[in-house]
């Protein structure tokens, strides 16, 4: 079944600029500046003063999917170039105090289960670390490195050949989202 045409309008608000140029979408904000490659061989997509549109002839499901997945990008751009985005982290442990520190960009977890070398959880560009006391907050422009420097460092404290409902130490994701 094909739906003749669709059409997408994302408005891009004051304080923010939106360019178009070789399948580069790059959004500039306050906070920064983010570029993304949005390429399909079905989905125009220009930008015209501050409204970015996408159109589609003749589309099936997937390009249909394929447009709303490509507006969920650009407004997590918007909102990462004017709010940001946070995510807060706890440090658990019942025995052994962990100790966290960031080290370039590497997040260091010393003392895990009483490990003596320290695990280690690699930090993206752009990614911002602080650390106070067994509180760990990430917080940078680009959600989705962002949300995978939260999982890298949980990945690093995943508990193995244990039974997880006694040893339950780790560093935790306990919140998401905006600032």
């Amino acid at each position: 079944m094909n739906i003749p045409e669709v059409k997408e309008q994302i408005t891009v608000p004051d304080g923010v600029t939106a360019s178009f140029e070789n399948n580069v979408l790059t959004i500039k904000g306050e906070k920064g500046e983010l570029s993304r490659t949005f390429v399909h061989p079905k989905i125009d997509m220009k930008v015209n003063g501050n409204v970015v549109e996408m159109h589609s002839k003749n589309v099936r499901r997937k390009e249909k999917a394929l447009i709303g997945t490509f507006v969920a990008h650009i407004k997590n751009m918007i909102k990462g170039v004017t709010e940001g985005f946070e995510y807060k982290m706890k440090t658990v442990f019942s025995h052994f105090p962990i100790k966290t520190s960031v080290e370039g960009n590497e997040f260091v977890v010393q003392n895990f289960l009483g490990e003596r070398s320290a695990r280690k959880a690699k930090i993206l560009d752009g990614v911002t670390i602080e650390t106070k006391g067994e509180d760990v907050t990430v917080q940078g422009i680009d959600k989705e490195k962002v949300g995978q420097t939260v999982a890298n460092i949980e990945r690093a404290t995943l508990v193995k050949k244990r039974d997880i409902r006694v040893f339950q130490d780790g560093v935790y994701r306990i919140s998401r989202g905006d600032k």
